[in-house]
């Protein structure tokens, strides 16, 4: 018996080898590079004086606070909530009665004016202080083509809340990643002087994935998992808005200063520019 088991051994010890040499371990993917265009491709250098320009810019008007719960009554063209001076574009929201509501500030949006699908779209800001506001540089659905909020998506470049001063935010809404069930995407970063120096706060949005940047440090990263629209329904036309909230959910959480008003959110630029090899 041990004489016909020695062959059996030596088959085996043999086949095991050329096995074990030729597994191929592969190489991770690498990501894609993109490239964006060196130059913005729409853009508001905002070197110009009066009203923002009506070519880049609409508004969106009321005091239904979107669900927010926000106190201010958006207007519309009103030199007393918006103006553009010395290369600035400043939104002053105010302590003053108006259509029921007890503030008044502006929202501009570039909807029908500026939509973009993917591209590096960058804002240099300088946020108001005080309890009680909530200035935002964001980005939402033109076409609202997967449903309404936030089924579409939402892109947050830059949130800032009065209460925790100098602690900026960027994030992403979906139906599967959002603040209402807890599951949203968000980063933020505590600047020093935000109120009183302009910062750059920038999003590279790709197929692939968004990413978000404060002075040039990434702060955030949102992967598209190739789980479909609900995940990331972000391979729709987006737009600019521009706003300067009061109270609210978020902005209101740890009430208003009255102090702090009139408050100013200050833009020095908008920029977008192209993704070259989508």
């Amino acid at each position: 018996m041990n004489l016909w088991l020695v062959p059996v051994v030596l088959l085996l010890s043999c086949s095991e080898k050329p096995y074990v040499n030729n597994i191929i371990i592969p190489e991770p993917i690498a990501p894609k590079e993109y490239e964006f265009s060196k130059t913005p491709s729409w853009a508001d250098e905002f070197d110009y004086e009066g009203l923002p320009d009506p070519s880049r810019w609409g508004y969106d008007t009321g005091g239904s606070g979107w669900g927010n719960n926000e106190l201010q009554h958006y207007t519309e063209a009103r030199p007393a909530n918006v103006h553009v001076a010395d290369g600035v574009l400043t939104i002053t929201a105010r302590k003053e009665a108006y259509e029921g509501s007890g503030y008044t500030s502006t929202r501009l949006i570039s909807k029908g004016k500026g939509d973009f699908l993917y591209g590096r779209f960058e804002v240099k800001a300088k946020v108001p202080t005080g309890r009680g506001t909530w200035p935002a540089v964001w980005m939402l659905p033109t076409d609202w083509a997967y449903g309404g909020w936030p089924a579409s998506g939402e892109i947050d470049i830059l949130e800032h809340v009065g209460y925790d001063q100098d602690v900026v935010h960027i994030s992403v809404h979906t139906e599967s990643y959002n603040h209402a069930i807890g599951t949203q995407k968000t980063a933020f970063r505590k600047i020093q002087n935000a109120s009183t120096e302009f910062h750059t706060f920038r999003v590279d949005w790709t197929p692939t994935y968004i990413r978000g940047f404060v002075d040039d440090v990434q702060l955030f990263d949102f992967q598209n998992e190739g789980k479909g629209y609900k995940a990331w329904p972000f391979d729709k036309r987006f737009h600019w808005l521009l706003n300067l909230a009061v109270g609210g959910n978020w902005g209101g959480q740890q009430g208003i200063d009255d102090d702090a008003f009139p408050a100013y959110f200050q833009v020095d630029y908008v920029r977008v520019y192209e993704l070259l090899n989508p």
